[in-house]
């Protein structure tokens, strides 16, 4: 009884389902084609002289630009809750306070 069952779903599924053609056929599998591909060319040919430049350390920060940084951050910070403490001057002409 198990084998007439098994026979029958083996037929109806065979209705359903396409018969595999072409490539899709098991069977040998058709060889990988590898094609040979050049290097990469080098990006720097010549050497860095370390000498030529001055070390600059930009984390250091003159009092001036420090004060003008801490002015962004709060600002930014302000900005998140509504609050606007935007430039006082706009091309040269004072900003009143009600529009800042």
């Amino acid at each position: 009884m198990l084998d007439l069952i098994v026979h029958t779903l083996a037929w109806m599924l065979s209705l359903c389902t396409p018969r595999p053609r072409g490539r899709h056929r098991l069977g040998a599998v058709p060889p990988l084609r590898i094609i040979p591909v050049a290097p990469p060319p080098p990006r720097f040919t010549e050497r860095l002289d370390g000498n030529a430049c001055r070390v600059v350390r930009p984390y250091v920060l003159d009092p001036a630009e420090h004060r003008r940084q801490r002015d962004r951050r709060r600002a930014a910070r302000l900005a998140t809750y509504g609050i606007d403490v935007g430039p006082k001057h706009i091309h040269g002409v004072r900003v009143p306070a009600a529009t800042r």
